[in-house]
Order: C-alpha cells, then structure tokens, then sequence
C-alpha cells in the first residue's frame, strides 16, 4: 500500500551512558549524527548498572572462549595484525558476540570429537588388553562379555587394584563364578551372576570405583578380537589426528581474527569496568531518546570509535510507548507533509497518508486553476516573491512548503495545455489562435458546465470510497467489528443503490434487466440494515438509532461537495474570460482614431493586467483553500486521526544563508 499510505519509520530507544567529563563531546558527536530525538532522561537506575554488569559478564565469557580456541595454536606465535582493532571496537558487541560465538563454536565443536575418539580409543585399547589375557584357554565371544538373560548375567568389570584387595571378598557372596585377571594397578574381573543379584554387583562396582568393559555385542571370538581392536583403534587414532590437524589449521586461518576479537573485547571490558565503577560513584550523565533503527548500529559505531568511556543500549518499541514519527516518503512526495501536518503529525503506529494527500492535492489544485499562464506565473510568484513574505525564508518547512506550490503550479500547467487555456480565451480573441488544446476530449469535459460537474462528482466519489476502504483495513486491522460492518455496509448501499436511484429518475446507467432492479432494492435495505447495526455496535441502543442517517447522508454531501471541483475550475475560466472581454469592449467605447489606438491600449492594457493578477492571487488562494477541505474534511476524517510526535532529531542546521535584521 506505499502508493497510497505509507508507514513510519521503525524506531528503537537508544540509551546513552558516559562519564561526566566525556558529556560533551558525547553531545557533539550526538548532534552531528543528527539521529536521536531526545526526551527527557530518568535518573540512573540500578537496572542501567545491572545492564553494563551483564554486558561486562558476556564480554568475559566471549573472551574465556577466544582463550580457549587459542588453546589449539602450536607453539608461541607473534601475530602481525593487517586490520586496526577498531574496526571490531566500534560494532555493536551483539554483532562482535556472534562473531566470537560462530568462530569459537565451529572449533570447539571439532576438539570435542577430537576428545571423543581419544576417549574411544582409550577404552578400545583397555578392553583389548583384558581380552588378551582372558582370551587364552577359554572359547568365548565378545558377546558373552555383556550378556543378559532371564536368569543369568555375565559381565566384565575393571577395579584398581588397592580397592579390590581390600573390597573384592564383598563381590565373591554375588557371583556364581569369577575370572580375576590382574594386570598390575588394574584388577579386571569376568564374572557371571544370577540375574537378580544384577543391582546389588552395579552398586558394588560404582561404590568400589569400578567400571563395567563395554564389548562389541557381535559375536568375535575373543582370539580374533585382539587383531580386532588393533586395527579398530589404529583408525580412531588417524581420524583423531586428522581432526587435530584441521583444528591447527582453521585456528591458524582464523589467528588474525581471534587476536583481533580479543583485543577488542578486552577493550570494551576495561571500558565497561571504568562505566561501571562511574555509575558507583554517580560520576556519568546519561544521554535517551529515539533514534531510527536503520541508523542505531552507524551511531553506536561512531560512539564507541570517538568516545573512550560509554555504554550504548537500544531496544524496539514497547506496546505502551508512542516514538516520535519519522515520516520516510519520497523525495517528489516530501512537499506535501506539509499539507498533512497541518491536519496532524500520524502517530507511530498509524499509516502516514502523504502519498494519496499528494495525488489529491496536485490534483485538484490543478483542475481548479487548471491555466497554464497562471500556473506559470505562480511558479515565478513563488520562486521571487514569496519569500519576501516570511522572516526566515531559508528554514526547512518554507522549502517544503514552496516545492508544494511549484508541484501544485506544475499541475495547473499541464491541466492548461491540455485544455488549450491560457489567460482564459487571450490567444483566440486577441491573435485569432487555433484552439490550442492537445487534449479536445478534456477540453470539452472542462468547458461544458454539466459534463465538468458530473466528472468532479465521479471523481468525489472514488475519492471518499478510498477513504472507507482504507477505514475498513484499518477496522479489520484492529478488529473493531463497527468499523468493517459500517463500510461494507456503505459499499453495497453505493454499488446496488447507484444503478437504482439513477434507474428510478430514467436514466439507465447499467444495461439491466427491469427484473434486476427490485432486487437491487431488496440489497439496498439489507445494506441499510448492516449500517444501522454498525451504528448500535458503535454508539449504542440510542444514538445509534439515529445517527445511522448522517452515515448515508454523510457519504452523499461528501461526494457533492466535490463539485466546488467544476465551481472553482469554471469560475477561473469565466473570470479571465470575463476579463478579456472587458478589455475590448471598455477599448472599443473610446472615440475612433488616435485616442482609441493610444488611451484604448493604455486601458486594455490595465484591466488585463489588473484583471488576470486578481485572477490568479484569488485563484490561488481559493484552489489552495478548496483542495485543503477535500483532503481534510471529506477524506482524513474517513480514517485518520493524527496527533502524534514529529520526529526531531537534535542535529546540526547546516544553512547556506541566514537572515540578519537590522534594528530599527
């Protein structure tokens, strides 16, 4: 919907914390950013210090992580740093914290299953060796090493050796039968139990700081599972090693980066101890406000690079909290937020309808003036004199607002070569012109009395039917029933009751068969009837039984009031016609001869001078005025409210001239 409404600018509440000695400078850099909307500050509070105390611990665990990735460089390296280290101190610590986490986290993640595959291989290599001095003289599997049936158990269980000497008779009373291998400082015993004895040998065993052998569950005698082992554990070393070799690796790809991240979050903690022990002392001022979203992250660069000592926090918009509203139309439709800010400033959360206010406006200020000499000459009235007018003839607004009237003028233009019209009927009556328009259709249109009255109410009624539909968005956006049930109620009365009323005084405005139109009627009543139950739904039992009239009524006298479109239009034309003539007939009243050619010429000369200069002064005015009351009364009512905050941000006016006046 860009076309039509617009939206505002996302914002985010912006934080800014330093030491007093800092505060100036900090307001310096502020208002040459020129991005925060400044509001009153609240005093310290201890959740701002509990904030810098958390933005301090996450700097200390993204530094241990950068500690520990630099764990995997082999040997003493001096690192050349190429980048400056403020390129990372100046970003958000969010962006430097996922960077950290990302580069930390892809190698920590590879020493992990570096760990686990030594892990793997360690107890690979232990159950080898108590298979290998088990293995002899019995004809066992590796499966009977963990085996659990119904009735019996058997597993394999490795002690060291001081605790079994001193705890092993405990276990004798719990097997059937034990096989003890003792193998220097581990004892590593096989035996075999009853089943449900199964509890009391695992208790045993974590008492005893046992560990049960887990063995493959196929079935390898266990003569073949030594070769086995051997060559299982020969792969898990190489793909260890090779692990190992890509953690030196992408640690030696990423050193630049990690020292880089260090240094900068070692410098912002130092930054945040200082800030911290400030805020104990109450020795910080304290900078809030409103700033764009799309500019918090340039800011709090520029912040961090200039500043040695502050905190920075942002975060978006609460439910509760109304921004300040920053408009984001287009250059072309900038002019005419002027036109919308008289009406109101849209608050934060509303639509801004500058583009539709700038179709309308241009729009119907040209079809009113609709002269392309008068257009012209509006164009030099305000480039030359209007500024004269104004104290201040360089401030933002007065340039908003003379581009409104150059685009306005420029509409007026383009109406009037199409129409042929310039200075009214001059160039017909007094060189005996061609019709000049490029347009004859819409010459005709603009000419003809009733024609033009009939097009400026087509016109209305488009017009106030956006406003409703924009109302019935805005209704079913924020789920007010009255809204949605009202307007849908207005556009079937518009679409069953037009063909009707215009049937009903004789003229067929849709090819329909008669038949049609007494179901038009039957449509007609139940759209009716959705409006008045809007009206109840909004105002309640009694007003609303009888304000559901001015809803149909409303929509009728807005629609005529377009009309002043063909008034005013005609009434431009008519003047400077009126004029033209007047010139020729008061000239042609003089005596013949040479009194007529010099005091006659004089004469004309005046009331066409005086007469079109009127013209376009009141013309003018009155177009501007006329256009003003159909955006604000028969349109924004329809489904704007306004009354928010402009967005001023505190920055530098950078003016190439200023006015001076003299005393007098």
């Amino acid at each position: 919907m860009g076309a039509i409404v617009n939206t505002t600018e996302p914002m985010s509440r912006v934080r800014v914390v330093t030491s007093k000695d800092r505060a100036a400078q900090t307001l310096k850099l502020l208002q040459r950013a020129g991005v925060l909307h400044a509001e009153e500050s609240t005093e310290l509070k201890p959740i701002d210090r509990d904030a810098i105390e958390k933005e301090r611990r996450q700097v200390s665990e993204l530094l241990t992580s950068i500690e520990d990735a630099l764990k995997y460089v082999s040997g003493d390296r001096l690192v050349r740093m190429k980048q400056d280290v403020e390129v990372f101190l100046t970003r958000p610590l969010a962006e430097v914290g996922k960077d950290t986490r990302t580069l930390c986290t892809r190698l920590g993640a590879m020493h992990q299953h570096a760990e686990r595959l030594q892990e793997e291989q360690e107890a690979l290599q232990e159950l080898r060796r108590a298979v290998a001095a088990l293995a002899p003289g019995r004809d066992l599997t590796t499966a009977d090493l963990n085996f659990t049936g119904t009735h019996l158990f058997s597993r394999l269980i490795g002690v060291p050796q001081e605790i079994y000497q001193a705890a092993g008779q405990q276990l004798e009373p719990l097997t059937l039968n034990r096989e003890i291998l003792d193998l220097g400082d581990q004892i590593y015993v096989f035996l075999v139990a009853k089943t449900d004895t199964k509890t009391a040998i695992e208790g045993w065993v974590a008492d005893n700081s046992g560990r049960f052998l887990e063995a493959p569950l196929e079935n390898i005698p266990l003569q073949d599972f030594v070769s086995h082992a051997d060559k299982e554990s020969a792969r898990l070393q190489a793909e260890a090693t090779k692990v190992r070799a890509d953690i030196e690796q992408q640690t030696d790809e990423n050193l630049e980066m990690l020292v880089l991240l260090r240094e900068a979050l070692f410098a912002e903690n130092q930054r945040l101890e200082v800030l911290e022990k400030a805020c104990e002392a109450k020795y910080v001022t304290l900078f809030e406000g409103w700033v764009p979203s799309s500019d918090v992250e340039a800011v709090t660069g520029d912040l961090r690079e200039e500043i040695e000592y502050v905190y920075i926090d942002s975060r978006p918009v609460r439910a509760d909290e109304q921004p300040p509203s920053k408009l984001r139309n287009i250059k072309a439709l900038r002019p005419f937020e002027v036109v919308v800010s008289l009406f109101g400033t849209p608050k934060y959360r509303e639509w801004d309808p500058t583009p539709i206010i700038a179709y309308s406006f241009a729009f119907f200020f040209g079809v009113m003036l609709g002269d392309a000499v008068y257009g012209l000459f509006l164009v030099l009235l305000t480039r030359y004199a209007l500024p004269k007018l104004v104290d201040d003839p360089e401030t933002d607004g007065f340039a908003l607002f003379r581009s409104l009237l150059y685009i306005s003028a420029g509409s007026a233009v383009v109406i009037g070569v199409l129409t042929g019209t310039y200075l009214g009927d001059f160039f017909p009556r007094f060189f005996g012109a061609p019709n000049l328009a490029l347009a004859p259709a819409i010459q005709e249109v603009y000419l003809d009395t009733m024609t033009f009255i009939v097009v400026a109410l087509i016109v209305g009624l488009i017009h106030v039917n956006i406003g409703h539909v924009l109302m019935f968005i805005r209704g079913f956006k924020e789920k007010q029933r009255h809204l949605v049930v009202g307007r849908l109620g207005l556009f079937i009365l518009q679409i069953a009751g037009i063909p009707w009323i215009m049937h009903f005084i004789g003229i067929e405005l849709l090819p329909l068969a008669e038949a049609t139109y007494p179901i038009l009627l039957y449509i007609v009543m139940g759209s009716i009837g959705l409006i008045i139950i809007a009206s109840l739904m909004e105002k309640g039992a009694f007003l609303g039984s009888i304000f559901w009239i001015f809803d149909i009524t409303g929509i009728l006298g807005d629609v005529m009031s377009y009309a002043r479109l063909a008034g005013v239009g005609l009434a431009t034309y008519y003047l400077a016609f009126c004029f033209n003539m007047m010139s020729v007939l008061i000239a042609d009243m003089m005596p013949a001869g040479f009194v007529r050619i010099v005091l006659g010429s004089i004469i004309m000369l005046f009331i066409l001078l005086f007469g079109h200069i009127l013209n376009l002064v009141l013309s003018s005015i009155t177009c501007f005025v006329h256009s003003l009351r159909l955006c604000f009364v028969e349109f924004l009512f329809k489904f704007y409210e306004g009354g928010g905050t402009q967005y001023s941000p505190l920055r530098l006016r950078k003016r190439e001239f200023a006015p001076v006046k003299a005393k007098a």
